[in-house]
Formats: C-alpha cells, sequence, structure tokens
C-alpha cells in the first residue's frame, strides 16, 4: 500500500533546555523519542555531534519512524543546517514495519519538490543509486535503522541497519538536497521540520 506523505509529528518542546543543560557535561545521556533511546551527543568521522532536534513522523494514528538530525553546534533554520561546518548526522529508526522500496521513491519525490529542474536533473544518477539501495533492502522492520551522514572530504554516507551502503556520493548537493526532504520549503511535513530544527 503506497504511504500517504499526509503525516503529524509530535515534537520534544523541553529539547532545546535539555541540550543546553547536557551539552558538554558528564557522559553523554539519551532523549527518549516514542521509546526510542537516541544520544544528546554521537562521533561522527571522529568529531563530536550533537542532537539538534528529534521527533516521531506518524501515518494517520501510526507511528512510523523516530528522527534526530545531529550537527556540530546547535541550529534553528534550514540554511544554518546546511551551513554548519563539519560532519552531520540525520538518524532514523523504524517504529513500524515498511515497504523500503516505497521509502525511497518518497524521499526522491521529495528531493525533487524541493529543488528546480535543473537542479534535480543534474542528481538523478545518484537520486537513482539511492533509490536502489532502499529497493535492495525489501523492508524496514521496527527497531531497525538507517543514517544519513555528511563527511567533508567524502560525502554522504548511507548507512542501513548497520551496513555501509557502497561508495559516498561525492556532490554537496545531494545531501543538501536529501536535507531538504525534511527541512525544504516543501518538506514532508512541517512539524518534523520544526521537531528536526529544535523548536
Amino acid at each position: 500500500m503506497p504511504i500517504s506523505l499526509r503525516f503529524r509529528t509530535t515534537a520534544l518542546p523541553a529539547l532545546a533546555l535539555l541540550l543546553a543543560l547536557s551539552a558538554g557535561s558528564g557522559p553523554a545521556t539519551a532523549v527518549e523519542v516514542a521509546g526510542i533511546q537516541l544520544p544528546d551527543q554521537i562521533t561522527v568521522a571522529d568529531q563530536p555531534l550533537v542532537l539538534n532536534g528529534a521527533g516521531v513522523r506518524y501515518r494517520a494514528v501510526f507511528q512510523v519512524y523516530a528522527a534526530g538530525l545531529y550537527l556540530s553546534a546547535r541550529a534553528t533554520t534550514p540554511n544554518d543546517v546546511l551551513a554548519a561546518p563539519g560532519p552531520k548526522r540525520l538518524s532514523i529508526t523504524m517504529l513500524r514495519d515498511i515497504d523500503s522500496a516505497e521509502l525511497g521513491k518518497l524521499f526522491s519525490r521529495g528531493m525533487e519538490d524541493n529543488l528546480d529542474r535543473s537542479s534535480f536533473s543534474r542528481l538523478v544518477p545518484g537520486v537513482l543509486r539511492m533509490s536502489q539501495i532502499f529497493s535492495d533492502h525489501k523492508r524496514l522492520r521496527s527497531g531497525e535503522t538507517f543514517s544519513v551522514d555528511w563527511i567533508p572530504g567524502s560525502g554522504t554516507v548511507i548507512t542501513v541497519k548497520g551496513q555501509i551502503e557502497g561508495t559516498p556520493f561525492p556532490e554537496p548537493a545531494f545531501f543538501q538536497a536529501l536535507m531538504r526532504i525534511w527541512l525544504g520549503d516543501k518538506p514532508a511535513d512541517w512539524k518534523l521540520k520544526d521537531a528536526l530544527l529544535g523548536q
């Protein structure tokens, strides 16, 4: 069954305060989102990152996934996220079983919705490879994870179920297009956009 793009999202209203109190002091703690523990600090490419924001994506009344955005420093606007130096990560944990090929198609559509025709055309080879990655997995089941990392000097790294998928996508524009699925002018869900921005 096709997955509707009409989702509602719950945000973490106290997340900004929690991060302000916990960042840089003592051992890393975790934020709970729909029963999923998201650490408030992680390391990507030997660089410390903090949880910028997190939320839950819903389909009707069903929870679909928990998402967390990690950056080197807090950012409250999409432009600040995209311009932030260093590595970045979007981490997603499934909260129900889903057809991963359909999920890949939705991501491709989300990229297209937030780009002009010429910009999207330049990214088509990468979009097709990304879609194939998800198609190859058939299904993502509740509790399984995938992440999208930006690694300066390498590119976008997609990891599914703990396994890095192929070589990095080197173009910065590809990672930015992926982030616009959630943070662009036409995001998949406005409440999820606000949640990832810590609002």
